[in-house]
């Protein structure tokens, strides 16, 4: 497995602190998977011991990936860096994946309430207040080019948390501020509790899902204008904070600055919704930069170890360009963001209550 090469590394994280806004998981042609989408979500979820809804998915077969040249990329999308259009290359081959299980998973990225809840009833205490170094936050009197890593948010600082991104958040937002560990000991917490397994997803579980049986670039096509219909990302409302940037936002306004409640924009075609933007969500994978190439074929878990963990989905402050289906990135199991959360799976369907 080829790793993240150090220069490759130090530049991507340059790259993902001063945007940490992409989520490029593009795609072409028009496929579908075999397995259809099935009947309205609300006849089949049900909701866990914290609150959290699963939906069913079927198992079936896709093409993941996205093997877009840089030439059309720059067609739609013409104000993106032309060098960085030619730094996609993990996202190909595009390959054929079959999920050979039914697997059932949250209707929504967790929630501040859910994760509180968590933390309520198992006594765990999240990475960023145990080591006592915090999270990231936004403060509109912080200014990047001033600070030592020049990163696009104020951290990290014991100030911020997942109780505390520096915005106004209620229970029903996106909890933020969570490492790769956090996630992975709610799930091992749930499953103990309900006797059932509960893990992040796999790479390519998270792109089955959110493709639902499309091959577009987004949910609802391969506009860019669509993603503002569709997805909670960088906007011209919150271009307002980073005016910079303002040419790379959406041409137009989704509703929300930051986070958005869940569940605020349509559900793709199996009733999960925020699949794009809103948080980024961490994956069981490790990374590898080619693993597309030696994948196999069959259920796919990623290569077997690795520097860093996957993330998929963009977030709030994702440009378009990176709010495609297709899109690939990561950080360190320890990273919290205030741009990063996550979506649990659930290996079996949870039992409505009689």
């Amino acid at each position: 497995m080829r790793r993240p090469r150090a220069t490759q590394l130090a530049h991507r994280r340059a790259w993902a602190a001063a945007l940490l806004s992409a989520t490029l998981l593009a795609a072409c042609g028009t496929s579908t998977p075999t397995a259809a989408p099935e009947a309205a979500p609300s006849q089949r979820t049900a909701t866990d011991r914290v609150g959290i809804a699963f939906a069913h998915i079927p198992a079936g077969e896709f093409l993941m990936g996205s093997d877009e040249s840089p030439s059309a990329l720059s067609k739609a999308f013409p104000h993106a860096d032309a060098k960085r259009l030619g730094e996609f290359k993990d996202e190909a081959p595009v390959h054929s994946v079959r999920i050979t299980r039914d697997f059932w998973m949250g209707t929504h990225e967790v929630t501040v309430g859910q994760f509180r809840e968590f933390l309520r009833q198992s006594g765990y205490v999240p990475e960023s207040v145990r080591d006592g170094t915090g999270g990231y936050g936004f403060n509109p009197d912080y200014n990047p080019p001033n600070t030592e890593r020049a990163d696009l948010f104020e951290g990290r600082d014991p100030r911020y948390s997942w109780e505390n991104p520096g915005f106004a958040q209620t229970d029903q937002h996106p909890v933020v501020n969570v490492s790769w560990n956090d996630a992975v000991a709610m799930a091992r917490w749930l499953s103990q509790q309900e006797g059932v397994t509960y893990r992040l997803p796999t790479e390519a579980e998270w792109e089955y899902a959110a493709r639902a049986g499309t091959r577009t670039r987004f949910q609802g096509g391969d506009d860019p204008a669509e993603v503002l219909r569709t997805a909670n990302t960088f906007d011209s409302e919150t271009a307002l904070r980073w005016p910079r940037w303002r040419e790379q936002a959406g041409s137009g306004s989704d509703g929300f600055a930051f986070t958005a409640p869940v569940g605020s924009f349509q559900p793709n075609a199996w009733g999960l919704y925020d699949m794009i933007g809103n948080v980024w969500e961490w994956c069981s994978d490790w990374y590898g930069d080619d693993y597309y190439a030696q994948s196999p074929a069959s259920d796919p878990t990623g290569p077997d170890d690795g520097d860093v963990k996957v993330r998929r989905g963009g977030s709030w402050h994702s440009w378009p360009l990176y709010a495609r289906t297709a899109f690939r990135n990561w950080n360190s199991t320890s990273t919290r963001y205030v741009l990063v959360g996550f979506r649990l799976v659930r290996e079996a369907p949870v039992k409505p209550a009689h």
